[in-house]
């Protein structure tokens, strides 16, 4: 079982953004710290997570348990659904690479808990300001 953390985190709405990604198991321990397009919280989430998802799938995984701290992400991946037009590509891409994995979860952790895959979203925003 893969074990995947990740986080999106932005200064401002739309603001620096950056994403975080942990990922461990199956031997493997992977820390991705990146600087994405400056934009809202909620967009950087769901882009941490289907970049995520993209790493897991390289591996090969087949077993896939994924760990967010953003409730809109967690929900819309558990419904397959969001309301917000702007998100809904998003929770396509998403979901389209979910389907490769034989099992997958997602679970909502509180920020306490996700510690490592913020500190690596905040770490690529940093990198913006240098």
């Amino acid at each position: 079982m893969i074990e995947l953390f990740v986080d999106g985190a932005s200064a401002g709405n739309p603001g620096l953004s950056g994403i975080g990604i942990f990922i461990r198991g199956e031997g493997h321990l992977i820390q991705l710290s990146e600087p994405i397009q400056p934009t809202n919280n909620h967009i950087a989430e769901f882009t941490a997570l289907i970049r995520g998802l993209q790493e897991v799938k390289k591996l090969g995984a087949n077993f896939v348990a994924a760990k967010s701290d953003s409730k809109i992400v967690v929900s819309s991946i558990e419904k397959n659904y969001v309301k917000n037009p702007l998100y809904q590509p998003l929770l396509k891409e998403a979901m389209d690479i979910i389907q490769n994995f034989d099992m997958f979860y997602i679970t909502w952790l509180p920020d306490a808990q996700n510690k490592a895959a913020d500190h690596l979203a905040r770490k690529a925003i940093q990198a913006q300001k240098s």
